[in-house]
């Protein structure tokens, strides 16, 4: 395995042709559904706040931190973003993170840019977003949620990967030993994830409670 594996930034022929185009498009959908969504999420005071949240990913994206010998990872970013300013703009953060990374950096293929997205703009977001909305509706603990949130958006970002190598793998290895893998050294990457994650989200909380879209969208459905 390599380690473009473990950081989820897929290169260019992991996943063939075909799978590629077809989550390219998927991608392209799904990204402007969340940018006619995301309208409702911001206002005046959360923009700035959006444009912070996508430059503080693509700062921490570019450290990595080891989880195993030969093996490092790094802060995906997708609960953090969705936390902070709402699922369907941190969708939009996550991937213009991803595109600039991508075009600029060379990190990660451009033809996997749509699993890419996929995976970590869409899939890890969304896992991100519904597990810390259940898990504060019943703890109240902004830390705790934001932990195990980016623990599983993380794992299912991985598992997101699985899937697209199971429909078209373009490598010689195995579907099991891929899934097993990804499973075991995303949770390792998630526990990571997730302390950086509570750390960012109270700490912005602390100071500015009334721009945590968790906490403000949560006000609402109480009220509702």
């Amino acid at each position: 395995m390599t380690q473009q594996f473990v950081a989820m930034h897929m290169s260019d022929g992991i996943i063939n042709a075909p799978t590629s185009v077809i989550f390219g498009v998927l991608a392209v959908a799904a990204l402007g559904f969340c940018g006619w969504r995301a309208r409702s999420e911001l206002d005046e005071r959360t923009v700035p706040l959006a444009g912070l949240v996508a430059a503080f990913i693509f700062a921490v994206q570019m450290v990595n931190f080891p989880i195993l010998p030969g093996v490092s990872g790094h802060l995906l970013g997708g609960a953090l973003a969705a936390i902070l300013v709402g699922p369907f703009t941190g969708a939009l953060c996550v991937s213009i993170v991803l595109v600039v990374q991508s075009l600029l950096f060379a990190d990660g293929g451009i033809t996997a840019l749509g699993t890419n997205i996929t995976n970590m703009s869409l899939i890890g977001v969304a896992a991100g977003y519904a597990t810390a909305a259940i898990t504060y509706t019943f703890t109240k603990q902004l830390g705790a949620s934001a932990f195990v949130a980016a623990v599983i958006g993380t794992v299912a970002a991985a598992m997101g990967f699985v899937i697209e190598y199971a429909i078209g793998g373009a490598s010689s290895a195995s579907l099991v030993a891929v899934a097993g893998y990804m499973f075991g050294t995303h949770v390792l990457i998630g526990v990571g994830e997730g302390v950086i994650t509570a750390l960012t989200v109270v700490a912005v909380a602390r100071a500015r409670p009334d721009l945590v879209y968790l906490l403000r969208n949560s006000r609402r459905e109480a009220l509702a």
